[in-house]
């Protein structure tokens, strides 16, 4: 009984809202192992009641997982019981008032601008050749521009690119697809580099190699660069910056597209729609990070600040 729920729900996940296969991964995993802990009780998704499902959130805990782990489960227990009553498997959510154990909140490492800024010049100085400047300066111009995922990123189909596109269309997870505008420098970054990878690929072809379909073409099996490439790449490009590279990577320049973004007075919607973020709420963090940054400004620029910081942090009023 607990298999087919699982599955069922498993292929509503990804028929219905098209889960990631990554998602739909985890989703399983987690679930597998509430079943078979409820069978340990003589129980079932079926007959569950809320106080066993609290138990195993305890057992978890004593198993000393992490809160962030315990949350994850909680959650696919709870979509898992929603769908279940929508079905009517269930008249009840047994799950429905149980609070999360929630998440240490961990802001997302970004970069201020002056930071992108040399990352960018040395994609234009650091390659070997005018191959490699080209390219590396057409990622990272997409990358801050854009605010990709990295996967998105290195498989690009070409066909998105061409003719000097105001919007790239980009396909998320999922399957979904959205549109994000370009920066002007993205797209002389983007015209510059579809020139040099054409004829690079028209001398290939000539010699018989087959066409790719990709903007950023490869040798590998996949057929365009590689996140883990990419990735060593970006640390390169950060020590000829003289940026600390265990600060760069390709995700912090997503943080560091949202966070710009939003500090110059975006609408958080509108960075939603562009990140690819299914709820807002995911997008709000980087509303977090601007506040952070703006008192961390107030405390090392403001006189009252300073003035407060000399004293000790004490006030006219203290001692009194």
């Amino acid at each position: 009984m607990s298999d087919r729920w699982i599955s069922t729900f498993l292929d509503a996940q990804a028929a219905e809202l098209g889960a990631a296969r990554n998602t739909l991964l985890a989703y399983g995993r987690d679930l597998k192992d509430v079943d078979g802990w409820l069978a340990s009780k003589d129980t079932d998704f079926e007959t569950a009641t809320t106080a066993q499902i609290e138990d195993y959130l305890i057992h978890c805990d004593a198993q000393g997982l992490a809160k962030s782990t315990r949350a994850r489960r909680l959650s696919a227990i709870k979509q898992l019981y929603r769908f279940a009553f929508e079905e009517g498997w269930r008249s009840d959510n047994p799950a429905i008032q149980i609070a999360s154990p929630g998440q240490d909140k961990r802001l997302p490492k970004t970069l201020d601008e002056g930071e992108v800024d040399r990352l960018l010049a040395s994609a234009r100085s650091f390659g070997r050749d005018e191959h490699d400047r080209v390219r590396d300066t057409c990622l990272m111009e997409l990358l801050y521009a854009t605010g990709m995922r990295v996967s998105e990123l290195v498989s690009l189909p070409v066909s998105s690119a061409r003719g000097d596109p105001q919007m790239l269309l980009i396909l998320g997870k999922g399957g979904k697809e959205r549109m994000v505008p370009l920066s002007t420098s993205a797209r002389l970054a983007l015209f510059d580099w579809i020139k040099l990878r054409d004829d690079k690929q028209q001398k290939k072809e000539d010699n018989g190699a087959a066409p790719s379909r990709f903007l950023f073409p490869s040798r590998g099996a996949s057929g365009y660069l590689t996140r883990h490439w990419f990735y060593a790449r970006i640390k390169s490009l950060a020590v000829h910056a003289g940026v600390d590279p265990s600060k760069v990577t390709p995700h912090t320049l997503r943080h560091a597209f949202a966070t710009h973004l939003l500090a110059g007075g975006a609408d958080l919607r509108a960075i939603q729609t562009m990140l690819g973020h299914a709820d807002v709420a995911t997008t709000e963090i980087y509303t977090h990070v601007v506040d952070e940054r703006l008192t961390q400004l107030v405390l090392d620029h403001h006189p009252l600040a300073k003035d407060d910081r000399k004293s000790g942090g004490k006030t006219s009023s203290d001692g009194q």
